[in-house]
């Protein structure tokens, strides 16, 4: 017992030196209106951005940033820069915390494949969180970022989707770490079955569990290990979203 109440706190000071890293570099443009619509959906998944729990407060990520979908659902804390030119059009002395939720796509037509070109830690912001540190008019400021711990309501979210021989499961709403580092699905009639990432935060089972009770299994990108049993009744249908409101992750 003390052995595992060891492993755990070792596990837990990690992720907070892993969260409490030095301000990184960057810059920040944002998009998607006053209200942040126009950042609904994305390379994540999520669709409806206030169902899937992140709401309006979310930022697309460079290619750097993004990692090919691992990075959906983390947490960066973005203060604006002002010793840096453009620091002119900083809000000074304001941060804000944001959810990754898309993929800021490099640009070719521009040099260097623009500002979410290879290379570039960047984020492409809604413009209500945009507006907490920069202003408007400026079109792009010079920012500092760290990766910070989620803050979320509820319990993880499961959403369905797919065809009888390929269940596609997209997995929002995670606190801690914010991200999905492993996934395993059961049927009432299976064993685990290990997932794999197809795109963004939707991760694949390629089995027919139609008619089953599901229960699913997540390891975190911070290394926390949690069992989601029976969270999916056996009447689901393609479409749906479950949770059972009250497991979440702290690291």
């Amino acid at each position: 017992m003390e052995m595992a109440k060891s492993l755990i706190l070792c596990a837990v000071l990690a992720l907070c030196l892993a969260l409490t890293a030095a301000w990184n570099p960057g810059t920040a443009t944002f998009y998607g209106g006053a209200d942040g619509s126009g950042t609904m959906g994305g390379a994540c998944g999520y669709d409806n951005l206030y169902n899937a729990g992140y709401g309006v407060l979310n930022a697309a990520l460079s290619q750097t940033l993004f990692n090919d979908g691992a990075s959906c659902g983390q947490c960066y804390a973005i203060t604006c820069d002002t010793s840096r030119p453009g620091g002119q059009n900083c809000k000074p002395g304001n941060s804000i915390t944001v959810s990754a939720t898309n993929l800021c796509p490099a640009n070719y037509l521009l040099p260097n494949g623009g500002w979410c070109g290879p290379g570039r830690p960047h984020f492409d912001m809604s413009q209500p969180a945009w507006e907490h540190i920069g202003i408007y008019q400026a079109g792009v400021i010079p920012v500092q970022y760290q990766q910070v711990k989620c803050s979320r309501s509820g319990g993880v979210r499961f959403g369905l989707a797919g065809s009888r021989y390929f269940l596609l499961v997209n997995i929002q709403n995670l606190g801690g770490s914010g991200s999905v580092g492993a996934a395993w699905v059961k049927g009432d009639k299976t064993g685990w079955i290990q997932m794999s990432r197809n795109w963004g935060a939707n991760w694949q089972a390629l089995a027919d569990l139609s008619g089953q009770g599901l229960s699913f299994a997540v390891t975190s990108t911070g290394g926390q290990y949690i069992q989601f049993l029976n969270v999916v009744p056996g009447w689901w249908q393609f479409g749906q979203t479950f949770s059972n409101n009250y497991q979440n992750f702290a690291y």
